[in-house]
């Protein structure tokens, strides 16, 4: 599970590993947050509205679930387990609370957590890219850096390639450990 601030760039390196990696899938989350201009629906989310959801998650239809920013997210069971069985690595790009209940749940996964260099930098991250509510993301921020502990890996994101790099170093070592694959 690779998880993070929102700004940290996991999300970009995540696709980024995807698009080479083709032993791995990528696990699709629920959202009722409304769809960002470069997000594809049923590639990026599944966007839904609160009613549906909360329909999946009485019918136990998530692995996890978590209200983020005022919007519901949430990792669907069935698409985990269906990727398992066929032998596919998942990878989770889900929120630190998140994360942390599913390492409960499931103590085999790994967690990698995703970082800026600094919380200056974050906030310049956040204003590029436009973000709405800043104050409420930066507060997350200082709640979420005091759960890296929980994590068995950390990458801070000061330059992309060199993150990115330490990102397939982990998977390598991870796969090396677990099956004796030597992917990179």
């Amino acid at each position: 599970m690779v998880s993070g601030p929102s700004g940290a760039g996991k999300t970009t390196i995540l696709k980024k590993f995807l698009s080479e990696d083709k032993d791995s899938v990528f696990s699709i989350s629920y959202t009722t947050r409304g769809k960002r201009k470069d997000e594809v629906p049923g590639k990026d989310y599944f966007f839904t509205d609160e009613e549906h959801f909360m329909e999946l998650v009485k019918d136990g239809g998530f692995l996890e679930w978590e209200r983020v920013h005022g919007h519901l997210y949430g990792t669907p069971k069935k698409e985990i387990f269906d990727a398992l069985a066929k032998g596919r690595d998942i990878f989770l790009d889900i929120d630190v609370n998140g994360a942390i209940k599913v390492k409960s749940a499931y103590p085999d996964a790994v967690l990698i957590f995703i970082e800026p260099p600094s919380r200056e930098e974050l906030l310049k991250r956040l204003t590029l890219r436009g973000e709405k509510e800043i104050p409420l993301r930066m507060k997350r921020f200082d709640e979420e850096i005091e759960k890296k502990e929980h994590f068995q890996y950390n990458v801070v994101n000061d330059n992309l390639q060199n993150a990115f790099g330490r990102f397939k170093e982990i998977v390598r070592r991870v796969r090396e450990r677990a099956y004796g694959k030597n992917n990179s």
